[in-house]
């Protein structure tokens, strides 16, 4: 099947942006208004991320995080053709703050949230690094799939690591300098074992891993900030926190990098994932109190 989907796709990625911009536009209105893609959990979030805004101005937002969803998944098909020149074109990578590191021998972990399009996140990262770059990436259910992004994710030289294995796998490269990018904002899957701290006010669970792995590595941490300046072209940023993880309060990390999301949100609210349940575990004083990070 991989060898019947993948032709297909990659010719349509071969097609000039502003075409598979007008396609976005018509899978725009079959998601929204036909479809209507996790409306309910969208509108959902977004009040209670902006319980201030009004009804239009909720809507507003929505229709934005449509149209940038749907372009995402267009532009993700461009990136199985598009070369790395065109693509420098697309995206403006600010790493000297990473790459200034390389010369003191630390490794360093980068953290970011879901903000579009971080499939650019990948090739910016293994393109424009003087470290090797790890991606730690979730299975999805189609195999086949799951092997077009995988190519096209690896395409710069990203190093893919799979969540599942990444126990066993990350200890192969660990043994030299490496840069390893973390999307740190999903649900955690035991809320007993999270961090939870306030998150656009509400008491929200998170992965505790990276600041763990942070600690224990004795690696740099970064924070990476990606911008979109127009249609299908961003800018990512990166911003160092500390080169001495150990040397911050426990949960510093965590609450640095969930204030960062917060703001990058509020900056830009359409620009951020809100179809997935955020706010999916429900806080419970006395079985969460002592996980709670002040």
């Amino acid at each position: 099947m991989y060898y019947i989907i993948y032709p297909f796709f990659y010719s349509i990625s071969l097609l000039p942006w502003r075409v598979l911009y007008a396609i976005s536009d018509v899978l725009y209105i079959i998601a929204y208004y036909l479809i209507r893609y996790r409306r309910e959990v969208v509108y959902s979030n977004l009040t209670i991320a902006f319980p201030e805004k009004s009804a239009k101005e909720k809507e507003l937002i929505a229709k934005a995080f449509y149209h940038n969803l749907i372009d995402s998944l267009v532009e993700t098909v461009k990136l199985l053709s598009v070369s790395r020149k065109e693509f420098d074109k697309h995206c403006i990578v600010n790493a000297d703050a990473v790459n200034n590191l390389y010369a003191s021998g630390k490794s360093v972990q980068i953290l970011a949230g879901h903000f579009f399009n971080w499939e650019f996140l990948n090739l910016g990262m293994a393109a424009n690094l003087a470290y090797p770059f790890i991606g730690v990436y979730m299975n999805i259910t189609n195999k086949t799939v799951s092997r077009i992004l995988v190519d096209m994710r690896k395409k710069f030289g990203t190093i893919l690591i799979p969540a599942s294995e990444f126990r066993t796998q990350f200890e192969n490269f660990s043994k030299q300098q490496y840069s390893i990018g973390l999307i740190a904002d999903q649900n955690p899957p035991v809320p007993e074992r999270a961090a939870w701290l306030p998150f656009f006010g509400k008491m929200t669970a998170f992965h505790n891993g990276p600041e763990k792995g942070a600690n224990r590595m004795n690696t740099a941490v970064a924070m990476l900030d990606i911008y979109k300046i127009k249609r299908g072209y961003y800018a990512i940023d990166l911003s160092i926190l500390t080169t001495e993880p150990k040397a911050l309060a426990e949960g510093t990390i965590t609450k640095e990098l969930i204030a960062n999301i917060e703001k990058a949100i509020r900056k830009n609210p359409a620009n951020y994932l809100w179809s997935h349940r955020r706010w999916k575990h429900k806080y419970e004083e006395e079985k969460y109190k002592h996980l709670v990070i002040h």
